[in-house]
């Protein structure tokens, strides 16, 4: 459990991935079920722990995680992500480089539940949603190029079907395109920063998470141009 923020209403993890957020029908233990027990025997906590899920993030990304501790965490923290006042931030890399080198991309997606999958589709598509998100290429390798991704919309694997569609698929990510799987069957797509007011103690909350334990993560985090 890599606790990277920790307060008394909320608490923020770089889930690894492979992990999931939440149960579901594989019934792997999820990583909400994991922190409360990191809690139990942190605090020596008697009985059941609260623990509230305010987020998810797909199972084969890593990256940051907000929980909250408390239910009034939560509430206030499902309020702020309702108004879009939690701004994330991801990286990916991607081999083929966007037609630009930075975009807004604007498209209508469809989630399809049969396949666990999402699709781009028409705007008048029954059940369409519209999914905004910015990017931006900020490093390159021989190989590889690293956007930095704005999340505007929050839909079922937005950036990883709008990567696809531009003609960019995630490294690893079979299922939208890449040639390849990575070594840890994940894909190459982080939950990177996390900035929001804390609905509570009205602190600035800012987090970054660290790289992955990963050559080509490094290799590319090396060669960012700042400005």
């Amino acid at each position: 459990m890599e606790v990277i923020y920790e307060d008394n209403h909320i608490i923020i993890v770089n889930k690894a991935c492979g992990e999931i957020v939440q149960g579901d029908r594989t019934g792997d233990v999820p990583l909400v079920e994991s922190l409360k027990q990191w809690i139990k025997e942190k605090y020596n906590k008697p009985g059941n722990v609260f623990c509230g899920v305010t987020h998810r993030i797909d199972r084969p990304t890593c990256g940051l995680v907000v929980f909250a501790r408390t239910s009034k965490g939560l509430s206030r923290m499902n309020d702020l992500f309702r108004k879009g006042e939690v701004h994330k931030t991801y990286w990916a890399i991607v081999k083929n480089r966007p037609p630009k080198d930075e975009d807004t991309l604007t498209n209508y997606l469809i989630a399809v539940e049969k396949n666990n999958k999402t699709y781009i589709t028409n705007p008048d598509t029954k059940g369409a949603q519209k999914a905004v998100m910015k990017y931006k290429v900020i490093a390159q390798s021989k190989n590889y190029h690293l956007l930095e991704i704005d999340l505007l919309t929050g839909r079922k694997h937005q950036i990883r079907a709008q990567l696809a569609h531009l003609g960019c698929p995630i490294k690893g990510d079979l299922k939208y395109g890449a040639p390849r799987s990575n070594p840890d069957g994940g894909i190459s797509l982080q939950s990177h920063r996390i900035h929001f007011i804390h609905p509570v103690s009205k602190q600035e909350i800012d987090i970054t998470a660290p790289l992955p334990n990963d050559t080509l993560w490094q290799e590319l985090n090396q060669s960012i141009i700042h400005d």
